[in-house]
Parts: structure tokens; C-alpha cells; sequence
């Protein structure tokens, strides 16, 4: 095939494992950029391509760097360390504090 692959008549991008370390940092940036747009606004058969790519891209990625560093701050146990250290892990009436506050109770959607 040429440099495109192609599903059908949908072109899929160069295969990932044939980029190299540059140019797959390159389409993975433009493609987490693309995400929100294409979920808000692309057809269902967008969405699918570029859920589809980016698991491609994404894939390569992590075979290449299976050593990758990861932030202590990106896991779940870092998370929670995290939670716990502001506030002390809750509100002063004992409420656990959720990402976006404490939640509410009563009134529409309330617990």
C-alpha cells in the first residue's frame, strides 16, 4: 500500500509503527487537540475513526515506552494521598470533599 492505509474507503493515517519517535509525538499531539471538537461535533462515523486512530497512536506510544515515568499524582493511590492532604480528606461536617467541592444535599440531583 502507499504511505495511507485505508479501511475500506476511510483513510486511517500512516501506520504508527512506521513513524518515527518525532513524528508519532507529532500526531499524538494533534489528535488529543482534535479530541474535543471531534466529540462534540463529528459524525458517529468520525468519532469512531478517531477513537480508532488514537488508540493506534496511543498504542505505539506505550510499545515503544513501556518504562515510562509516571507522575505519583497520576495514579490512584496518589490521588487519594492527594484528596486526603487537602482538607483532610473532608469537610468539616465530615462530607468527603469530591473533585469539584463538597457535594449538596437536598434540591434537584441532591443526595
Amino acid at each position: 500500500m502507499d504511505e495511507h492505509d485505508k479501511w475500506g474507503t476511510t483513510m486511517t493515517g500512516v501506520d504508527p509503527d512506521r513513524l518515527d519517535d518525532q513524528q508519532l509525538m507529532k500526531e499524538l499531539e494533534t489528535i488529543h487537540r482534535t479530541r474535543h471538537d471531534t466529540l462534540l461535533y463529528g459524525s458517529n462515523d468520525a468519532l469512531r475513526a478517531h477513537n480508532d486512530r488514537m488508540a493506534q497512536l496511543e498504542g505505539e506510544y506505550l510499545r515503544r515506552n513501556p518504562r515510562r515515568s509516571v507522575a505519583p499524582g497520576r495514579t490512584r493511590e496518589g490521588a487519594r494521598d492527594r484528596d486526603a492532604a487537602e482538607d483532610g480528606g473532608r469537610t468539616p461536617g465530615g462530607t468527603p470533599v469530591g473533585k469539584w467541592g463538597p457535594g449538596r444535599t437536598g434540591g434537584p440531583g441532591g443526595a
